[in-house]
């Protein structure tokens, strides 16, 4: 197979295949593969190297900024609304339509960095005043973490922008190895801080986040760089002339704000648990804090953060090698299903004539159909899965120099409720995608709201109880179920039904095979490894067993009752 950058490609984007689909996914989820493992390297040194403390929690934090505008912007609201507009450009065969559909794409990223470099500056503005008006040494670290580390939105954003270009073309490798960078750049920093800094002292750790930090930055540079090739072999040309007034552009706007400000109330929601979870910690003989004249207690033990983070790395391990790959991979095509006859201008409820005749409502239904029991098809069994292994795989990978055996308990604890929602962030990852795709920017922006304000209601009292920081992963769990189930049927009912009926026999198929594979995981717990020594080779081998024996069981039950979703058509 033809790597992006040997050949041209055509000038209009092919169509895809379920198989084509599926093998695209199988590319982008082999790369995300590697990344995460060289994610767990990289988390796992963290643990050791800086534990749960507070610089490590202000390092956290500090680097969910320019992750919230890569996905917002890179990631969300643009190359959302970006890709359905780009690929129907693609469809012209004219060497006018071509030059148009290049100018466009090439406009978008002028608008884009524009977007981003004001952003940036008054981002750093706000980040200098709040620097003045804060006192205590965690928080002046995070918002300085955080000063170092905002320029890394440009990089990253153009960088992921850039990768929606490549995607219309069927070039999704290159795209999904920019992740590669960033884990090898924090990972070599990281060990080059153990190397050269005292770790085991507060300013060792505080010198070797501002490390990572510039690591961060380099990483980026790298990321952007390394798409330039393929961006050139499908013939796009940075164009600083662009004009960014033109009609397409003016759509794009228009249908990305919604969007925006859906994904916008998604990356507020996540952001503000770090941000509870920085400023609501303990730690360092403080207990209590003033509220309005009020002594009110800090719900959560110091490295709350950081402790979340890791559980939030552990449970996205599955849903970035298989999930996102897999919804990044269909969205062109459930994109080319709404355009393959555009005479019809069924509305679907946004405002935005999406363009679907009724032949081609049926091949985005069936793609869609695709698409869910795919996800599923990982995403019932991993959430099984991630719950039975949570304490022996934090355990494993963390519980090592800092990290204690406390930080084990409370982070295994949030990961196996995070876990618990595994299916509904595959599904969501879909149905997002699958809105986009019609142009209904509003429904996902709604339920973005209701998903905030449920997580909120659930989580703000649970952490005051017993749960404490796990309290806000049992408001993630339920916040996305709900918007799961009823983005689902929203989308049901308004397009006169999705013809999930023929999901139904597979996914309780899947529910069988996940139930069967439970059993095996459990027994296998029972298996005696005593005799291997040391400590930390014997849980490998426990932990590798279990995961073992559940994949093998639960995709032999799945192909004995002839459940292959990744393998083209039924």
């Amino acid at each position: 197979m033809p790597t992006p950058d040997e050949q041209p490609a055509p000038v209009a984007a092919p169509h895809s295949s379920d198989a084509d689909v599926g093998r695209n996914a199988r590319v982008i989820g082999a790369i995300t593969l590697v990344s995460r493992v060289l994610g767990l390297i990289r988390e796992s040194r963290a643990a050791e190297a800086f534990g749960a403390s507070a610089v490590w929690s202000a390092f956290t934090f500090a680097f969910s900024i320019p992750n919230l505008f890569r996905r917002l912007f890179g990631e969300g609201a643009l190359s959302a609304a970006f890709i359905p507009l780009y690929s129907q450009s693609q469809q012209g065969t004219g060497a006018s339509d071509r030059e148009a559909s290049k100018q466009f794409a090439s406009a978008s990223v002028n608008l884009l960095l524009l977007i981003l470099l004001v952003l940036t500056i008054v981002g750093e503005m706000l980040l200098l005043g709040l620097l003045m008006l804060v006192s205590r040494p965690d928080y002046v670290l995070g918002l300085r973490l955080t000063m170092v580390m905002l320029p890394y939105v440009m990089l990253v954003c153009g960088a992921a922008f850039c990768g929606a270009i490549l995607q219309v073309h069927q070039r999704f490798a290159v795209t999904a190895a920019t992740s590669l960078v960033l884990n090898a750049f924090l990972i070599a920093a990281i060990y080059l801080a153990g190397s050269r800094l005292d770790l085991t002292t507060e300013s060792g750790k505080e010198q070797g986040v501002v490390w990572l930090a510039i690591a961060v930055l380099i990483a980026g540079v790298v990321q952007l760089l390394m798409l330039i090739p393929s961006l050139r072999a499908v013939g796009f040309r940075f164009d600083v002339r662009a004009n960014l007034k033109s009609p397409l552009v003016r759509k794009m706007l228009i249908l990305s704000v919604p969007v925006a400000m859906g994904a916008g109330v998604l990356q507020i929601s996540t952001l503000l648990d770090k941000s509870i979870a920085f400023f609501l910690a303990g730690g360092d003989g403080r207990t209590h804090f003033q509220l309005l004249g009020a002594s009110i207690r800090y719900p959560m033990e110091e490295g709350a953060a950081a402790r979340l983070n890791w559980a939030q790395f552990m449970y996205q391990f599955p849903l970035g090698v298989f999930a996102i790959a897999l919804a990044t991979a269909i969205f062109p095509k459930l994109a080319r299903s709404v355009e393959s006859n555009s005479s019809a201008g069924t509305s679907v409820g946004s405002g935005v004539s999406t363009g679907v005749s009724p032949g081609a409502s049926e091949e985005f239904k069936r793609v869609l159909c695709r698409g869910i029991e795919s996800s599923l098809f990982i995403g019932i069994p991993a959430t099984l899965g991630m719950m039975l292994v949570a304490m022996p795989a934090v355990r494993l990978l963390f519980e090592r120099g800092a990290f204690t055996a406390h930080d084990t308990y409370l982070t295994a604890v949030s990961t196996a409720i995070y876990s618990a929602a595994i299916w509904a962030f595959s599904l969501q990852q879909i149905l997002n995608r699958a809105y986009y795709a019609l142009h209904d920017t509003r429904t996902p922006l709604v339920w973005g709201v209701w998903n905030l304000l449920i997580n909120l209601a659930v989580e703000i009292p649970l952490i005051w109880t017993g749960l404490g920081e796990s309290g806000m992963a049992v408001g993630t769990l339920v916040a996305f179920t709900v918007q799961a189930i009823a983005m689902t049927w929203i989308l049901s009912n308004r397009l006169g039904g999705l013809g999930l009926s023929s999901v139904a026999l597979p996914v309780g198929k899947m529910l069988i095979a996940t139930a069967v594979m439970t059993l095996a995981c459990l027994a296998a717990r029972y298996i005696p490894l005593d005799a291997i020594a040391p400590a930390k080779l014997r849980q490998a081998c426990e932990l590798a067993l279990v995961i073992a024996v559940g994949g093998v069981v639960y995709f032999a039950a799945c192909a004995v009752m002839g459940v292959r979703p990744l393998r083209g058509s039924r």
